[in-house]
């Protein structure tokens, strides 16, 4: 869905608001709300028997590479690109380049003036490697606080992320709730919003009927 969302905004003179499926982009928050629900089912009934270091390395197996390889082949392709959608290698030192592919293989965000490719993104050799970024963050919350939370902690943390969705639903400029993937105080705010709600419930749940 959101390859095929891309796809139409692409065709559609950049804009999501009038193109086809333009809603597409909310299968990442699917994936969040997936998340939520698979993390607590696979996990919180082996914290009796599982560590910290143990629970992160399982997680580092099993996202981190997707990260390494999205980078790389991020950065092969931008390399030979020579489409005019943004600058190509000629405008980028080929050390500049291999600099961003090694930190986005280690996910870090980058400040918007390191974005080679100007579109603001803090992964830029690998775009939807933010979603990820998200995961992770997600991850060390669940591993770190959430999973220790009581249910009427987890409710209002639930009502509290709830309520922030909703706000942003009614107030985001553009009548949408796209963004996440800038290292900037509007887009971290956005990417935690996205993160948040959904993430949340389907931990709840489990932790309800569990």
């Amino acid at each position: 869905m959101v390859i095929v969302f891309h796809f139409f905004e692409t065709h559609a003179g950049g804009s999501h608001i009038t193109q086809i499926i333009n809603h597409g982009y909310l299968a990442v928050d699917f994936f969040f709300m997936l998340s939520g629900f698979v993390i607590g089912y696979a996990y919180d009934d082996r914290w009796d028997r599982m560590s910290l270091a143990t629970f992160f390395k399982r997680r580092i197996i099993r996202l981190h590479p997707m990260v390494i390889m999205g980078s790389l082949v991020g950065a092969a392709f931008y390399y030979l690109q020579e489409a005019p959608c943004f600058p190509p290698i000629e405008h980028t030192t080929v050390g500049t380049m291999l600099l961003v592919m090694l930190l986005g293989c280690t996910l870090l965000p980058l400040p918007v003036k390191w974005d080679i490719r100007g579109w603001t993104e803090m992964h830029p050799l690998n775009g939807p490697a933010w979603s990820l970024y998200y995961e992770y963050i997600g991850n060390i919350l669940y591993a770190l606080f959430v999973r220790k939370f009581s249910k009427v902690a987890l409710s209002l943390l639930v009502i509290v992320a709830g309520c922030f969705t909703v706000y942003r639903c009614l107030t985001a400029p553009a009548g949408d709730i796209v963004g996440g993937w800038a290292l900037t105080w509007e887009q971290q705010y956005v990417g935690f919003v996205r993160l948040m709600y959904p993430f949340l419930p389907d931990y709840y749940y489990l932790v309800l009927v569990g």
